[in-house]
């Protein structure tokens, strides 16, 4: 066997990877459907000012992410979009919420709303960290 170190590997070699994981985990899971889910807000002029995205799986709500442009920000414009994003996760049988965020981004924003940290992985990428975070819904 000769094994090949690839310091710039192709897109197509990084997506054959990717899918040929997802499809033993499909062939293990209990849950076969993984379907997206976003709630936007949009100015008169059409244009996306706040947002999130997310997957229902399961029980699960996965928060991808949360995103209100800065002009809004400080407005309760974040809280009314997650509890949106969070309400139609319900509909869709989820009872729980699982999103990462990182040391300089929302973590107080969010434990506001409930959530608590459940993991933190320290010196992410060298100085920040990452925190997995979690709410039942």
């Amino acid at each position: 066997m000769d094994f090949e170190v690839l310091e710039q590997p192709e897109a197509s070699l990084i997506d054959f990877l990717a899918q040929k994981i997802k499809e033993m985990n499909w062939q293990h899971w209990e849950v076969s459907e993984r379907l997206p889910l976003a709630v936007q807000l949009k100015n008169d002029d059409g244009e996306v000012i706040a947002g999130a995205a997310a997957r229902s799986f399961g029980d699960w709500l996965l928060l991808d992410t949360l995103w209100v442009s800065e002009a809004l920000r400080g407005q309760d414009v974040g809280s009314q979009l997650l509890k949106k994003v969070e309400e139609a996760g319900k509909v869709r049988g989820c009872n729980k919420v699982w999103l990462e965020t990182l040391s300089f981004q929302a973590r107080p924003f969010y434990e506001k709303q409930g959530y608590k940290v459940h993991s933190v992985q320290e010196n992410y990428p060298r100085t920040s960290c990452q925190y997995f975070m979690m709410k039942d819904l």
